[in-house]
């Protein structure tokens, strides 16, 4: 499991956060900080997500990644969030968006990890 309190994956983190966070707030008339069921689900299934990415420290932004580990109903409502919230970010968040947009947006997605082979059972 990836560790979410420090370095690039923290970041990451810390943007979708507070993506969700504006959207629900604009969106569902929540009170700044605080999230209503359906946003606290996506947040959770976000949170999720990047704990079991098998790329870790390493990957790129999920859109430019090329294994998508988000069931597609909830890669729509991100997708969704991230329509809406992305370029309030700026005003909000500059730091985090700026470095989402220049950083992270620039990465490579690295090759995805190859599964182990089956062990082959022995016929006698």
């Amino acid at each position: 499991m990836n560790d979410l309190s420090r370095g690039r994956l923290r970041r990451e983190w810390r943007t979708i956060e507070a993506m969700i966070a504006l959207a629900c707030e604009k969106r569902h008339n929540g009170a700044r900080g605080a999230l209503c069921a359906a946003c606290r689900e996506l947040a959770d299934y976000a949170r999720a997500r990047l704990e079991r990415c098998p790329f870790g420290e390493a990957k790129s932004t999920c859109a430019n990644c090329r294994v998508h580990c988000y069931r597609a109903a909830m890669r729509e409502r991100v997708r969704d969030v991230m329509r809406f919230a992305g370029p309030r970010m700026l005003a909000r968040h500059p730091y985090l968006a700026l470095l989402h947009m220049l950083v992270d947006g620039r990465r490579a997605a690295p090759e995805p990890p190859r599964r182990a082979a089956p062990a082959e059972t022995q016929q006698g």
